[in-house]
């Protein structure tokens, strides 16, 4: 599963779990077993607010899933970390289980 992520600047967190071609978003599951090679399945069709695109199965069975990355306020000048937030590259996943995402960590003084 290849999972290309847009940045969007929101207060809220997101929890990825993926086993086979069911990816699970904040506890709700969403199965694209079904959806057979060179198929695209509408944004529209989609009951998730964490969607961000069209779901696509590749022809030869690659699942692309763009997801929205939350993520908090960047810091100026950006760091490397901020970079890999506001710009991430795509996550490609075969393992079942949770799905690291990139995030920001808050400033030490900022957790005093």
């Amino acid at each position: 599963m290849k999972l290309v992520l847009t940045p969007v600047r929101m207060d809220a967190a997101l929890t990825v779990m993926v086993s086979g071609d069911l990816l699970t978003l904040d506890g709700v599951a969403l199965d694209f077993a079904q959806l057979p090679p060179g198929a695209v399945l509408p944004r529209s069709a989609i009951a998730s607010p964490w969607i961000a695109g069209d779901v696509t199965r590749a022809a030869e069975g690659l699942l692309t899933v763009p997801l929205i990355l939350p993520h908090g306020p960047v810091p100026w000048p950006p760091t490397e970390e901020a970079e890999a937030v506001t710009h991430p590259a795509p996550i490609y996943t075969s393992d079942p289980g949770p799905v690291v995402l990139p995030a920001l960590t808050p400033a030490e003084e900022d957790m005093a």
